[in-house]
């Protein structure tokens, strides 16, 4: 009799090897979805610096746009105004300024004078309205806002004419053809910035 029933079961060599391989399915599945997180995050953090490059960048083109040319062939960056409105524009390798018109909210805008530099280990954005001589401004006091944060490079170059070597100071008045803006921020570089000032 008992050698005509059949057994009903697994083995323990049968129960051994199904967990196994469901072991390795499941180790495969948190494998998997482990590096799904790792690059979304990845994605995430490109997407986030792509954006703030492109949004600084616009906002810099912008700003530089806005500055445009009096009718004192350039001698000055102004706005339209007589020579007591002459912009002022200047800089060095690490400091940007100069004289725009901008609009901050629908209704609120003027001239104002803009002044970038790397403070604290960020590229930050001064500005003040423009009243007089630009060259006594305290910038200690102006609002500010952070554009970049951790940044580790900030330079900037100007070229006097086209076809002219790039210069890392311009106090010296007039206008330069065109800015170049270099920077580094979180131990990677930025694309360079060339910027042709309006004329």
């Amino acid at each position: 009799m008992s050698a005509g029933r059949q057994q009903i079961g697994f083995t323990l060599v049968e129960v051994v090897v199904a967990l196994s391989v469901l072991s390795l399915i499941m180790l495969a599945t948190i494998s998997a979805l482990r590096t799904f997180a790792n690059t979304q995050q990845s994605l995430d953090r490109m997407m986030g610096r792509v954006d703030e490059v492109r949004t600084v960048s616009s906002l810099l083109r912008d700003l530089v746009d806005s500055a445009a040319l009096g009718a004192d062939g350039g001698e000055g960056l102004t706005l339209g105004g007589g020579a007591r409105d002459a912009a002022y524009f200047a800089g060095s390798d690490s400091v940007l300024m100069f004289k725009a018109n901008i609009l901050f909210g629908e209704n609120f805008g003027g001239e104002y004078v803009l002044r970038f530099s790397r403070d604290d280990d960020a590229l930050v954005m001064r500005w003040q309205a423009s009243n007089g001589d630009s060259r006594t401004i305290d910038w200690s006091q102006a609002p500010s806002r952070v554009l970049v944060k951790r940044v580790d490079l900030f330079e900037v170059a100007y070229r006097p004419a086209p076809q002219a070597d790039w210069v890392p100071d311009w106090q010296n008045g007039g206008v330069p053809v065109a800015l170049r803006l270099r920077l580094r921020a979180a131990e990677r570089f930025w694309p360079e910035l060339i910027m042709a000032v309006p004329r």
